[in-house]
């Protein structure tokens, strides 16, 4: 079974005006893949899509064995949560969060019980990108790319799968 297929996938913006039209694609897990191509040319409505952020208007998604045509909103905020981590171009993180805070931020959200554990997986991730020295700093102060970083590892706090 593939980890992602998609099938004759199109997306119109109100109605109208085609972002995607028949797109074919098939992920292995394991695989690696880069979406490339000029400005306005899809990338981000397609990873929208495969990210469960946006519903296509046309076509199939299979991610992981679900097929994203027949669920609901909310099973698709769950899917997203549970098996997606999403690194987004401008990294959203929380100007008014420190660095740690912004990492343990969704275990918390998800009221995870064990706070240590919550902390210690945040001090793991930030060992892992490079930047456990910045732990108690805030976002502003970090440069575009220890942000980055930073996103990374956010993504990777919820381990999806």
């Amino acid at each position: 079974m593939s980890l992602l297929k998609l099938t004759d996938v199109g997306m119109l913006y109100g109605g109208r005006v085609p972002a995607l039209e028949h797109i074919n694609l098939t992920v292995e897990k394991g695989d690696w893949l880069a979406v490339m191509g000029p400005s306005g040319s899809g990338k981000t409505t397609l990873m929208n899509i495969i990210g469960c952020m946006d519903k296509h208007t046309s076509g199939e998604v299979i991610l992981d064995g679900i097929n994203l045509n027949e669920v609901s909103k909310n099973e698709l905020t769950q899917i997203r949560r549970d098996k997606i981590g999403m690194v987004f171009q401008q990294f959203n993180l929380f100007p008014h969060l420190t660095v740690k805070k912004n990492l343990e931020l969704a275990p918390s959200l998800l009221k995870l019980k064990d706070k240590e554990a919550i902390s210690q997986r945040a001090d793991e991730l930030l060992a892992r990108v490079g930047l456990a020295d910045k732990a108690n700093v805030y976002p502003k102060s970090l440069s575009g790319g220890q942000q980055q970083r930073i996103a990374i590892a956010r993504a990777l706090a919820m381990d999806p799968d």
